[in-house]
């Protein structure tokens, strides 16, 4: 056994697999401990065997991406080991997701809690694309929370490299429901913006409980876009009829946001809007976003360990890469749902958007 060899094994032996909490096409995830600490981690066994060529580029770019990211709100790579035919990263053990918190009926979220939620997203993310590189599958189910309430974002097997603005790179990225319009329209030359696009549709989601954009196809994803937001017009978003995959898809008038989030204030209003810009160009950043007066305004961000949490965790398998947890039938009833509360501004159709006040002050805030 070589000196690598032996430094390989040596690592192998500092962790433990205790159980499989999630399994997709390509990886397993299993939580596991530390061997001389007892210290809860999660083991990501990526099957490195399942490719002609060795190594899957999602895993290469896991690791290296996480190797430079050091953020309290990025999950954190705490080694890498090989096994047989199997490539093994040790990530700090993250309790629950976003997504299992909005889905969690028995939780209330107050305008405090979404606005600490969004901070962490967005300091995760400018931390990111200061260092130059796109998460590019941003979702809440990549959003992970820790035991004491910080949320960390997690999973950059699609991440990329972005400070050359001539270089293509593909469209085909983010799951359906979170990517933006320039995507569908087959752009290969794109910026941060794509990133910023996906985090407005979580914010969205925080305040519905149901995912805002749910399209059951490409074209149908431009058209939930185009009837909650309008159909751009090239004043709108300039040279957008000029994108590889452009195709019109009907018009539709441009509805206020109000409409659907009758109890936002007018700060999250304006944030979430210019986050769901059109034009990429002038969609905010990041960095922007931290300094928009909808987080210095009453109520202040709820502090991490005061956030709701899930009473327990749900084992839930990895997602594949533009895959959905919903099945079809789902998708379709929760976007039924939605054109129904666009197309009428309904008591029944506002009253989900209602419970949440944005207008006054929660105690000990």
């Amino acid at each position: 056994m070589d000196a690598v060899e032996k430094a390989n094994a040596d690592r192998q032996k500092s962790w433990i697999k205790d159980r499989k909490v999630g399994e997709g096409a390509y990886a397993v995830v299993y939580q596991g401990r530390e061997a001389s600490t007892g210290r809860k981690v999660a083991i990501k066994k990526i099957k490195v065997g399942q490719f002609k060529d060795g190594l899957d580029m999602s895993a290469i770019r896991e690791v290296k991406y996480l190797r430079e990211l050091k953020h309290q709100n990025v999950i954190e790579l705490l080694d890498v080991f090989s096994s047989k035919t199997n490539l093994n990263l040790v990530l700090e053990f993250l309790d629950s997701d976003l997504e299992m918190i909005i889905k969690d009926r028995s939780l209330v979220f107050l305008p405090a809690d979404i606005k600490s939620w969004m901070a962490m997203t967005f300091r995760g993310l400018e931390f990111c694309h200061r260092n130059w590189i796109l998460h590019r599958d941003l979702k809440p189910n990549n959003l992970l929370i820790a035991s004491d309430g910080q949320l960390k974002i997690a999973d950059f097997g699609l991440a990329r490299e972005y400070a050359d603005p001539g270089y293509k790179m593909t469209c085909q990225v983010i799951t359906r429901w979170y990517r933006p319009p320039e995507l569908l329209f087959g752009s290969r030359y794109y910026s941060s913006a794509v990133d910023i696009w996906s985090v407005g549709c979580i914010f969205a989601e925080l305040m519905l409980r149901i995912p805002y954009l749910p399209g059951e196809s490409d074209m149908d994803q431009l058209k939930t876009i185009f009837r909650a937001l309008g159909t751009p017009t090239e004043e709108d978003w300039p040279g957008h009829t000029k994108l590889p995959d452009y195709i019109p898809v009907g018009q539709f008038p441009k509805t206020p946001l109000r409409d659907l989030f009758t109890a936002a204030s007018a700060d999250t209003l304006n944030l979430l809007s210019k986050c769901l810009i059109f034009e990429p160009r002038k969609r905010i950043n990041a960095k922007e976003a931290l300094f928009h007066p909808y987080f210095f305004a009453l109520p202040y961000p709820s502090h991490p360990s005061k956030l709701p949490k899930c009473a327990t965790q749900v084992e839930r398998p990895l997602e594949e890469v533009d895959g959905n947890v919903e099945i079809a039938s789902t998708a379709k009833a929760r976007n039924n749902i939605l054109k129904r509360k666009l197309s009428s501004p309904s008591e029944k159709g506002r009253s989900i958007a209602r419970r949440l006040d944005f207008t006054k002050q929660t105690p000990g805030s």
